[in-house]
């Protein structure tokens, strides 16, 4: 493949980058006890409509851009870059779950309504230890007349306050099914949690007998599927919070003086540096790769996004950690942005199973293709 970016990536990059800019600030979350609430988080997401940004993977048949993986990565990129705060992350992964196991009406009836902004959407799949898609299930549902019932909690759930309706997996069964839930039903209960990353709204549900359309082409397959989209989600973000944090330190290593020059020019942090300019460009390369065989629909799309997501969430919390130490005290207060992007890094390499466990998806897949060789 060819790592270059077209000039048209580019384009929609600066286009995101210069609207993040203006639109997106951090100042009111640079106080001690602030909250998503405070980040402006309602009232960017129109703005981001406009622009048409929740539909620009959505297939043109259902009212979307109909555009690539490696053209959302670059809006996505920018808005880890900028911490900017909105329900863009969650809506995408409920339209992914419609797209890959709803039937061709429930897609018709949902995607357009996401793609013109009309409905949020969020993704509940993480058991309360974490864990996603596992023998025990937090979750389950049951068969009521003509619909389901679904009862049980899900954790960790991005955006599910704001949403419309919820994608929810729950256990039919032995079996893994996805359900779609209107948020506002009474017996629906979401709490915002007490999070460690204030730019980013995350949520526990609780469900009691609450009614649910099953999304029928769900298969044992879903779940993959759509994990490597949220894989490729979180390491753009990722991988730009990298280069920001990278970029950040090097302006302020140039400007702080002590000992009657730069501290850029003492090797120690000049080895700093260099050795995240190193990550950061392997995890932008990990990130292209990825968009690319997702795009492609490449045989090694499973390998890519895994990769991806273990290398730039370890590059990201490396990157942000040494950006705090190359600032020095300063960089540990309120005042400073600094602290939120190791809070969003960290939470990053969290969200869907540590970077050891990407590791070891790799690991099987490497030897599950190692015997197909053999065979």
């Amino acid at each position: 493949m060819n790592f270059t970016l077209s000039e048209e990536n580019e384009a929609l990059r600066d286009v995101a980058r210069n609207f993040l800019a203006k639109e997106a600030s951090l100042a009111k979350l640079l106080v001690p006890g602030a909250t998503v609430e405070q980040s402006g988080y309602d009232q960017l997401w129109p703005k981001i409509v406009e622009l048409g940004w929740p539909g620009i993977v959505i297939p043109e048949r259902f009212g979307g851009l109909g555009m690539t993986y490696i053209d959302l990565i670059m809006i996505i990129g920018e808005m880890g870059r900028a911490l900017a705060a909105a329900p863009l992350f969650g809506t995408l992964a409920g339209a992914w779950a419609i797209e890959r196991a709803g039937n061709e009406k429930q897609k018709t009836e949902l995607l357009g309504k996401v793609a013109a902004g009309r409905l949020k959407l969020a993704l509940a799949v993480s058991n309360s230890d974490g864990s996603i898609a596992a023998e025990q299930s937090d979750a389950t549902a049951r068969k009521d007349g003509g619909s389901y019932r679904v009862s049980g909690s899900r954790s960790f759930v991005v955006d599910a306050k704001s949403a419309d309706k919820i994608v929810v997996m729950a256990k039919v069964g032995a079996d893994d099914k996805f359900f779609l839930v209107d948020s506002s039903e009474k017996d629906v209960a979401v709490e915002v949690l007490d999070w460690r990353d204030p730019t980013r709204q995350v949520c526990s549900l609780r469900l009691n007998g609450t009614r649910a359309e099953l999304l029928e082409e769900s298969g044992s397959d879903t779940w993959g599927w759509i994990r490597n989209r949220l894989y490729l989600l979180l390491a753009a973000e990722s991988a730009a919070g990298t280069e920001k944090a990278l970029a950040d330190a090097v302006a302020y290593a140039k400007e702080r003086v002590a000992f009657g020059r730069p501290i850029g020019s003492f090797q120690a942090i000049k080895h700093q540096l260099a050795e995240v300019a190193g990550i950061s460009e392997c995890a932008t390369a990990g990130v292209h790769y990825a968009a690319w065989a997702l795009t492609e629909d490449d045989a090694r799309v499973d390998l890519a996004c895994a990769m991806a997501q273990s290398y730039a969430s370890e590059a990201y919390r490396d990157a942000t950690h040494r950006n705090i130490q190359v600032f020095g005290a300063i960089g540990f207060t309120w005042e400073m942005p600094n602290h939120l992007y190791y809070k969003r890094a960290r939470a990053n390499a969290e969200l869907l199973g540590a970077p050891r466990m990407q590791r070891e998806e790799i690991v099987r897949l490497i030897e599950h293709n190692a015997k197909l060789l053999a065979a």
